[in-house]
């Protein structure tokens, strides 16, 4: 009898300690993502604010829609509006629909993302740092801010406006979201030429066009792959997998050419932004799983996109 109450003691306990480690796990993640989404916030406030305001070179998104609005509140109204401020608002409705359409955690990075932004535009100060040509300022902003919203989108969250939207498109149609990007903003172009002259319009599509280029580089979600595990803990790798990626499984029965041992085969395709989350699973649960990921170019049949 004593025997077992210690047996079951120390399952408790194991099992204890188990769930906390999980638990603390799941907060570094959360802190390393809320990081992630506060530089990716900050370099692009710092894009608009040191490159692209100075030279009046249009944002994408809806940090371009707020920066000219605020251009033409000052211009052609007796009141000014900063660009942070309309920024901020133009994100209400916006957040609205990503709660809906796109999840809470997604939501709450966002909203985290667009206060982080609006904060920084605020307090930095609209002046060129490194130059005053405006080519330049249109290049290297287009850079710093694409791979601020880049980081942003890869790790769960968006800048707000436009990404919500594109994203969304992108989940549903398996397009790439800069593409969305780009047609989004060519309404702001327009505007833009047709206010300002088509001088600022032709640098801020040049903008645009590097902005678009360099997110499509770092979120990928739209690529899928190919994962083929070799595992002799199936079961537990195939029960892990689902519960975090929702995903289809094809399991198959192998044997080991040279051990003879038996095992199983996982197939799952999946989008290169979940690629990290399998790799994880795949450590924790087998980390002598052989792992074998290909690109693949096309899938038919049912494949929930993300």
């Amino acid at each position: 009898m004593f025997l077992q109450r210690q047996i079951f003691y120390y399952r408790e306990k194991f099992y204890f300690f188990e769930e906390e480690a999980e638990l603390v796990e799941r907060n570094k993640e959360l802190l390393f993502k809320l990081i992630v989404v506060m530089i990716g916030g900050f370099l692009n406030a710092f894009a608009m604010n040191c490159f692209l305001i100075p030279a009046n070179v249009y944002s994408s998104g809806f940090a371009g829609l707020a920066q000219l609005l605020s251009n033409i509140i000052t211009d052609y109204t007796p009141f000014t509006a900063t660009t942070g401020i309309l920024l901020a608002l133009l994100n209400i409705p916006v957040i609205v629909l990503a709660w809906k359409k796109v999840g809470r955690s997604f939501t709450f990075f966002s909203f985290f993302s667009v206060g982080i932004m609006t904060l920084f535009l605020e307090i930095l100060p609209i002046k060129p740092i490194f130059s005053n040509d405006i080519l330049l300022n249109a290049v290297f902003g287009g850079l710093i801010a694409a791979i601020g919203i880049g980081m942003t989108l890869k790790f769960g969250g968006s800048t707000g406006g436009l990404d919500i939207i594109a994203l969304v498109l992108s989940k549903s149609k398996g397009k790439p979201v800069g593409t969305y990007f780009f047609l989004f903003n060519a309404i702001i172009i327009i505007t833009a030429g047709q206010l300002y002259g088509m001088e600022k319009a032709l640098y801020t599509l040049i903008n645009l066009y590097v902005t678009t280029r360099v997110i499509d580089s770092v979120h990928t979600s739209h690529v899928k792959l190919t994962a083929m595990i070799v595992t002799t803990k199936g079961e537990e790798l195939r029960k892990e997998i689902h519960a975090k990626l929702v995903r289809g499984i094809t399991q198959m029965n192998a044997t080991g050419a040279f051990t003879k041992q038996d095992k199983d085969i996982l197939m799952i395709v999946l989008s290169r932004y979940e690629l990290y989350d399998l790799e994880r699973i795949i450590k924790r649960v087998d980390p002598k799983a052989f792992t074998n990921v290909v690109q693949t170019v096309d899938v038919l049949g049912e494949f929930r996109k993300i």
